[in-house]
């Protein structure tokens, strides 16, 4: 892990990767001038969110695609679009439950706790279950964040469940994508090598 956290960068999905974590620092100051000392502890969550993929060593274009997800997540909240826009937190919910999914998925591939690589149904099957907990766990600190920060922040029930139900079906989604392609970088080079040795 620390080699795949250390690597500079050597690709232009690399560099993106690394420039939108860069943005998140960015962000945190630019929310304390210009937003409010919550929003920048908003802002200032995602920012170990962000450093993750780069430890674990994930393919490039998902590390993009994970920073994305992460950076719209918290900048919603910040421009208080899950208010403004009716649709928007079902979206958001939808598909930074299952880019997050995947990435604890590879988090427990690379700790250990899953065989590398795991069989495919694996991940159809741990995947929609490691996506409701952390919608679970998201709804929890929603509602500490209303209950202990801001009485503005938006939670009710219907919302609650609502939010799990669709962060369960996108990490149901990503599950079934994951079990046809390999985002981890260890075993997407493993799987490369054991190709290019199989006899034609």
């Amino acid at each position: 892990m620390r080699e795949d956290f250390l690597r500079p960068p050597a690709s232009p999905a690399e560099w993106a990767a690394d420039g939108i974590r860069l943005l998140g620092l960015i962000s945190v100051l630019a929310a304390f001038v210009f937003w409010t000392p919550t929003d920048a502890g908003i802002l200032a969550l995602a920012l170990p969110a962000l450093l993750v993929p780069r430890l674990l060593g994930v393919l490039p274009w998902f590390d993009v695609l994970y920073g994305v997800t992460v950076s719209v997540a918290a900048w919603s909240n910040v421009l208080d679009l899950y208010r403004s826009i009716a649709w928007w937190d079902l979206v958001v919910h939808f598909v930074a439950t299952g880019v997050i999914a995947s990435i604890g998925y590879v988090a427990l591939q690379r700790s250990g706790v899953l065989p590398a690589p795991p069989p495919p149904r694996t991940a159809v099957v741990l995947l929609p279950t490691v996506g409701l907990a952390i919608s679970a766990i998201w709804e929890m600190v929603e509602w500490l964040g209303k209950t202990f920060v801001d009485s503005k922040i938006f939670v009710t029930y219907p919302d609650t469940i609502g939010d799990m139900a669709v962060g369960g079906a996108g990490a149901l989604l990503m599950g079934l994508v994951l079990a046809r392609i390999r985002i981890d970088r260890a075993a997407s080079h493993a799987a490369d090598r054991k190709d290019a040795s199989w006899p034609r």
